[in-house]
């Protein structure tokens, strides 16, 4: 799979679900915070969505998915049990030029979503393009052990010197060299922090 890993503004964007079980959930719960327009689409939807839209703006269709659906819409996730129902959705997503990602073939969508740590910005992803969304998981465990919630705060110690050097109108090769130094620097103290707890 040609593949491109990127990350995406989502702030605003219509994404629409497709089924509202377990893997809707799943799929759901990484775009909470993105200040997307979610929408939920299904016969039947469980409590624990229902329960995610006390939070955020949810919006509902407890009914079959239509075409209209994706009127408008930046990205579909077909997630349910029913392989015929999450190809209907993923043919008028093409129909509709709408990103599809497809929670039970891959291969038939456009995009995956990767398993993602979080240390506040610091954000990583691991993928295996959808061949085996468990390893990835493991994988972004074994990260996780090793990056904890400090990283985050490195990070947000460094945006703030970019900004002072951005501001100053330093040139970006000496921009680079100052950052680099500096994220060595924060992470030895970490590191030496870390090593007198133990």
């Amino acid at each position: 799979m040609g593949t491109l890993s990127l990350n995406i503004e989502m702030q605003g964007k219509r994404v629409v679900i497709i089924g509202g079980g377990r893997v809707a959930r799943r799929k759901l719960a990484p775009l909470l915070a993105t200040g997307a327009l979610l929408t939920v689409v299904a016969p039947e939807i469980c409590p624990e969505i229902i329960a995610m839209g006390s939070s955020v703006p949810l919006t509902f269709h407890v009914r079959h998915f239509v075409d209209a659906d994706l009127e408008g819409a930046f990205l579909a996730i077909a997630t349910t049990s029913n392989s015929a129902v999450n190809a209907e959705v993923c043919a008028a997503a093409r129909r509709n030029g709408t990103l599809i990602a497809m929670a039970d073939n891959h291969l038939q969508g456009d995009c995956t979503f990767p398993a993602l740590l979080t240390r506040k910005e610091l954000r990583i992803a691991v993928s295996t393009g959808g061949r085996c969304p468990t390893f990835a998981v493991h994988v972004r465990d074994i990260i996780g052990e090793l990056i904890g919630e400090e990283y985050g705060d490195i990070v947000e110690q460094l945006a703030a010197e970019r900004e002072k050097l951005l501001t100053n109108g330093s040139p970006s090769t000496y921009n680079g060299r100052v950052l680099q130094s500096l994220a060595s620097q924060l992470l030895c103290q970490h590191t030496e922090q870390k090593d007198s707890l133990t």
